[in-house]
C-alpha cells in the first residue's frame, strides 16, 4: 500500500514545532501523526505579560534545527523518507513566519520535494480531523484563539466558507488582556479558567456585543445562511472589546471607592462571570449557525477550545440539540504542527504546492 510521509512545520507565533504525518490511501481517515515536537516559549514572554514578536523570531531561530530533528527521530523516520513539506504561511507574526517558511524552503530545495503552504487556521479546523475522522459533514467550526475567533461553514473536508469573525478583540486576547488588568500572569486563559472554578460565574452580569448588522468597515467576505439578508450578515460575528471594558470598569469603580485590594472571592467571581459571559457568546453565535446553515455536526478548535467551560458547556448544548459537538485533545488545541501536517496532506493529494518564491504572510484569508 503506497502512502506519503510529510513533515509539519509551525512557526506562526511563540510555539516552534514539528510533527511526521503519514496519509494512506484512505486519504484523511488514514491520517497518523507519527511525531509531533513543540518549544513552547511561554516562559521567555511571562515576564512582559504577553508575545513579544523580536523575542519571538529569535527564539525560533535558536529552536528550529532541533525541534525538527527531534520530530524526525521521534517518528522513526529519515530526510529521504519524506515525501513532502509543509508549513504554516500564515497568519501570524511575520518575522516568526519567516523563519519556519525559510526553513520549509531550504528543506525543499536539498531534498528535492514538494512544498506545502498551510493557513494556520486551517491547520487549527484539520487538528478535529485528526482527533475525530468520523466528524460528520456538513459542519459549523469555531475557531477560537488568542488571534482568531472565526466561525467556517465545511460543506465538505478540505472547504472552509466564512460565516463570521470578532470584529475586534479574539476571545483569547480578551481572556490575556482581561487577566492583566487583573494583575494575573501570562498566558491569562489557563489562569482564569483555574479560578473561575472557585468563583460565582452570577456574581457580575458584564454585557457582550450582540452583533445584528453588517459590518460597514472593509472586511473579507462572509457567507450567508439561507433565508438570511445581506444586511444581518453581522448576525454571525464576534465583539469582545466591550466585555473587556465592562471588567476593568468594574475593577476601577471599585477602586475608586478605596476599597481593600480585591479578595481572592472577588477574584474569582470576576473570572467566573467575564468567562460566562465570554462562552455564552461563543456557543450562542456557534449554535446559531449550525442551526440555520442545517449541519451535521459543530466543531470548536483553536487554544481557547482548551477551556473547561467552553467544553463542558458546548458538549451539554450538544445534547441538548441532539448535534454532536466535536473538540481537539488539549494537546491539539493550542499551535503545533500535527494539525499543519494534517492539513498539508490534505492540499498535497489537491495538488496544492507552491514555488520557492514563497512568502510569509502575517495577514492572510482562509
Amino acid at each position: 500500500m503506497s502512502q506519503t510521509t510529510l513533515l509539519g512545520i509551525e512557526t506562526s507565533c511563540d510555539e516552534t514545532a514539528a510533527a511526521v504525518a503519514v496519509e494512506g490511501e484512505a486519504g484523511a481517515a488514514s491520517w497518523e501523526i507519527r511525531s509531533s515536537v513543540v518549544a513552547s516559549q511561554v516562559e521567555i514572554h511571562r515576564e512582559w505579560g504577553g508575545v513579544v514578536p523580536e523575542l519571538a523570531s529569535r527564539q525560533h531561530l535558536r529552536d528550529i534545527c532541533g525541534v525538527v530533528e527531534r520530530a524526525l527521530g521521534d517518528g522513526g523516520v529519515g530526510w529521504p523518507q519524506l515525501d513532502a513539506i509543509a508549513v504554516t504561511q500564515g497568519p501570524g507574526l511575520v518575522g516568526s513566519l519567516l523563519v519556519g517558511v525559510a526553513f520549509a524552503k531550504a528543506l525543499a530545495v536539498a531534498l528535492g520535494r514538494p512544498l506545502v503552504p498551510v493557513h494556520h487556521l486551517a491547520g487549527h479546523i484539520e487538528s478535529l480531523f485528526l482527533c475525530h475522522p468520523e466528524l460528520p459533514l456538513p459542519a459549523v467550526v469555531l475557531v477560537v484563539s488568542g488571534g482568531h475567533t472565526s466561525l467556517y461553514h465545511l460543506p465538505e473536508g478540505g472547504r472552509y466558507r466564512l460565516i463570521g469573525r470578532t470584529r475586534d478583540d479574539a476571545a483569547g486576547e480578551a481572556f490575556d488582556k482581561v487577566a492583566k488588568l487583573l494583575g494575573l500572569t501570562y498566558p491569562g486563559g489557563p489562569v482564569i479558567d483555574r479560578l473561575a472554578r472557585m468563583g460565582d460565574e452570577q456574581a457580575i452580569r458584564f454585557p457582550v456585543a450582540r452583533m445584528t448588522h453588517a459590518d460597514r468597515a472593509a472586511g473579507p467576505a462572509t457567507v450567508l445562511p439561507p433565508g438570511l439578508p445581506r444586511s444581518q450578515a453581522g448576525r454571525m460575528d464576534f465583539s469582545f472589546s466591550g466585555v473587556k471594558t465592562a471588567v476593568a470598569r468594574h475593577v476601577r469603580r471599585r477602586s475608586d471607592t478605596g476599597s481593600c485590594p480585591l479578595s481572592e472571592t472577588e477574584l474569582a467571581d470576576i473570572c467566573a462571570s467575564f468567562q460566562r459571559a465570554v462562552v455564552d457568546a461563543l456557543l450562542d453565535r456557534a449554535f446559531e449557525a449550525a442551526r440555520r446553515f442545517g449541519v451535521r455536526s459543530l466543531g470548536i478548535a483553536g487554544g481557547v477550545s482548551a477551556n473547561s467551560r467552553l467544553r463542558e458547556v458546548a458538549t451539554a448544548r450538544g445534547a441538548d440539540r441532539s448535534l454532536p459537538v466535536f473538540l481537539p485533545s488539549l494537546h491539539l488545541s493550542t499551535d503545533n504542527a500535527a494539525m499543519i501536517a494534517a492539513a498539508g496532506l490534505r492540499r498535497l493529494r489537491a495538488g496544492v504546492t507552491a514555488s520557492l518564491d514563497l512568502n510569509a504572510e502575517a495577514a492572510m484569508r482562509l
